[in-house]
């Protein structure tokens, strides 16, 4: 096993014992594009986020439980962490930005969490709420800079090497490298040839920046249509090294390649995609001729799509 990796798969079976009762485990079906599709956009709130939030939140003693969670989102890891808090009755607040679509705060509230507006990018409220979780004496919960969310990411690869134990490639999206640090960690120690494929965004490859750097910097980012894996990253982020451990490919998509990406599986596999999963679709359409007759599995990580991104995708059908 790669360097760095050794203590993962531990971690992450451990977590999978541990939610399992709490998450769904998503099928993977054969779809018409050459691929395989694991169905994690039908995960409890509508993404993988579900499966850390409930991790973390599951090993929390009486006594954090009891002063509530802090965290940092624009959408699915707050909406995740709302929805495993109320489940326990853990008093739950979600820093956002400026940039925070007004129906997934919305979505937050609804689950019980209580919503700070901090700054103009997620980076500003991640570390604002980080600051505040110390002072306060309370739990923060990263989207991606925490190795027990981590292992409840990497609890996908745990069901996907069961259900398909000969696999050649999977795709993920990336955007703080919690999701492919996971899934990658995992199938490295018991599936090494499966090749991990990190797929950005043009507009916004900020992990892939850092990691052809060495260090966390401050990347340029235009808008995407890829929101769940837009932002900076954390300083001295766990995923920078973890993820330039496991990932084996990079594969960036322009934002026409990721709409016709949403278009393409609403129309032949009858999904609604966000699109940072369409992401990984475009980015495996993208490579398809490299893995004819190979067993590849893309991850639809989520289904929650803004008003704004739904609208540009009706004037495309």
């Amino acid at each position: 096993m790669r360097n760095g990796l050794s203590h993962w798969p531990d971690r992450i079976l451990a977590a999978h014992e541990r939610i399992r009762s709490m998450v769904r485990e998503t099928p993977v079906e054969q779809s018409s594009l050459g691929a395989w599709l694991k169905l994690e956009h039908l995960q409890h709130t509508g993404s993988f986020k579900f499966r850390g939030a409930s991790n973390k939140l599951s090993i929390l003693t009486p006594e954090q439980s009891a002063r509530g969670v802090i965290a940092a989102s624009n959408g699915n890891h707050g909406l995740g962490v709302a929805a495993a808090a109320q489940a326990r009755s853990i008093d739950a607040e979600v820093y956002v930005s400026a940039q925070v679509s007004p129906a997934k705060l919305r979505r937050m509230q609804d689950r019980g969490a209580r919503v700070r507006s901090i700054g103009d990018n997620p980076l500003h409220a991640e570390l604002a709420a980080r600051r505040d979780a110390g002072e306060y004496g309370k739990v923060f919960i990263s989207p991606y800079n925490d190795a027990d969310v981590i292992a409840g990411q990497g609890t996908i690869g745990v069901e996907l090497h069961r259900q398909l134990p000969e696999l050649d490639a999977v795709f993920v999206a990336v955007g703080g490298g919690g999701l492919i640090g996971g899934i990658g960690a995992y199938l490295k120690s018991v599936s090494p040839q499966t090749e991990i494929v990190g797929c950005w965004p043009e507009n916004s490859p900020v992990l892939r920046r850092c990691i052809e750097a060495g260090r966390v910097i401050d990347v340029p980012e235009q808008p995407t249509l890829s929101e769940s894996t837009a932002g900076g990253l954390e300083p001295e982020s766990i995923t920078l090294d973890l993820c330039k451990n496991v990932i084996d490919r990079c594969v960036l998509v322009s934002e026409a390649e990721i709409l016709a990406a949403m278009r393409l599986i609403l129309e032949t596999e009858h999904w609604l995609i966000e699109g940072a999963a369409a992401v990984a679709v475009a980015a495996f359409l993208k490579e398809a001729p490299r893995y004819a007759g190979k067993r590849a599995v893309v991850i639809l990580c989520g289904r929650n799509v803004s008003p704004a991104v739904l609208q540009k995708l009706q004037d495309m059908l």
